[in-house]
């Protein structure tokens, strides 16, 4: 949970299908002084993702992926802007830190799936699990997830690839 919209419905719409649902927050960046001026897992983010598990009745842990997030994304992108390319940290958080080390984390934690907000949606057939576009075409985020495995993607739910932007708002 990011204390977001999207991945606030996502838990949501789990525990109103029958889901045990348990909410999860990565603690990834913490620039000294600068805490509050950071995009991802500020302590207002915190708070709200805190305040909707509270309201959904459902346990929160915060993972502290700090140091595995410096290693593994913010090092990988300073190398390779160094070089002169264009790197996308996101591809490598998405494959690294969020389906790998946290995944690993909801695991050790009994989970079956991992849900997030992300605009997506997958489909087992014939024993292979397919990500697809999100029905909401405009919001589509598959291309950020085209990382994952079948290994991943088996764990994979993306509840709000099913509904458009302002189907999952106004529930």
């Amino acid at each position: 949970m990011s204390g977001g919209v999207d991945s606030s419905v996502a838990a949501a719409l789990l525990k109103e299908q029958g889901y045990e649902v348990i909410g999860m927050m990565l603690r990834l960046w913490s620039e000294p002084g600068k805490e509050e001026s950071n995009r991802c897992c500020t302590p207002d983010a915190m708070a709200q993702a805190r305040r909707v598990a509270a309201l959904l009745d459902i346990p929160f842990y915060v993972i502290d992926a700090k140091d595995v997030f410096r290693e593994t994304v913010v090092e990988y992108f300073l190398e390779r802007y160094a070089r002169g390319e264009t790197p996308n940290p996101c591809l490598i958080c998405n494959r690294k830190i969020r389906w790998t080390f946290l995944l690993d984390h909801a695991l050790a934690l009994g989970a079956d799936f991992m849900a997030t907000g992300h605009y997506a949606r997958v489909r087992t057939e014939g024993g292979m699990v397919k990500l697809l576009r999100a029905v909401d075409r405009n919001k589509d985020q598959s291309y950020v997830l085209h990382v994952l495995d079948q290994e991943k993607l088996k764990h994979a739910l993306f509840p709000v690839g099913e509904y458009t932007a302002r189907d999952s708002t106004d529930r």
